[in-house]
């Protein structure tokens, strides 16, 4: 498998991908991360289907976060071949998220989630370098907080209308220190997907505080020898 499509997740870009990228590249990989608008589902997807068009020939595709539930939906894609989430969300077809996520005890990272009168949202400073980036430094998570892209009100209450991980191999790493998206959720949801499941001991950013651990598992799914 050559090519890898990375896709990113709320509250960030594709930058949070840069120290992945060169990990899959030095292994000969083909590797496209997606610029998400986040401002609709719709919008997302859109833009993964354009990278996926791209693509000379079959696909890894990867979602952290909410882009777990991106490719979920543009999974679908007969190019895919796999489906690896990093800290994700991957709902069932037409779940609804919120009601899942309540299930489990709130990450404290939503807390800080505020919204503009025009309908956008973004996280306080606070929760994002001590919720949605708490184990990395300081200085480090300031910075993906200035990148930070704001998400449409939409998303909220988006659904699927598939869930490419029921025909498709799957893998999950699990973030133990999440305070975005609830572990116990993370391990719920691996485990219905039955996923190639690993647990790395990082905060909802594992790709950018334990990039190797997460390139090893990307590397995995593309079948890579000595991965």
């Amino acid at each position: 498998m050559k090519n890898i499509v990375l896709v990113h997740g709320l509250f960030a870009d594709a930058s949070s991908w840069a120290k992945v990228i060169p990990l899959l590249q030095a292994k000969g990989l083909h590797v496209t991360a997606v610029q998400n608008p986040t401002t609709s589902l719709d919008d997302d997807v859109a833009a993964v289907n354009r990278a996926l068009a791209q693509q000379d020939g079959p696909v890894i595709l990867v979602g952290h976060s909410y882009g777990g539930m991106v490719i979920s939906q543009a999974g679908d894609s007969e190019k895919v071949k796999g489906l690896v989430y990093i800290a994700a969300r991957a709902p069932e077809a037409g779940e609804d998220y919120p009601a899942l996520t309540k299930r489990f005890p709130a990450a404290p990272a939503g807390a800080g989630l505020q919204w503009s009168a025009d309908g956008y949202g973004m996280l306080s400073e606070n929760a994002f370098v001590n919720d949605f980036a708490g184990d990395l430094p300081k200085a480090e998570a300031e910075t993906y907080y200035a990148v930070q892209q704001p998400i449409g009100v939409g998303i909220k209450t988006a659904k699927t209308t598939v869930a490419a991980w029921k025909d498709k191999p799957t893998w999950y790493a699990v973030s133990t220190q999440d305070r975005t998206i609830n572990t116990e959720q993370q391990r719920f949801m691996a485990k219905r997907m039955n996923a190639h499941t690993v647990e790395l001991d990082a905060s909802h950013v594992s790709l950018i505080s334990q990039p190797q651990a997460v390139a090893k598992l990307i590397l995995q799914a593309a079948h890579v020898p000595g991965n």
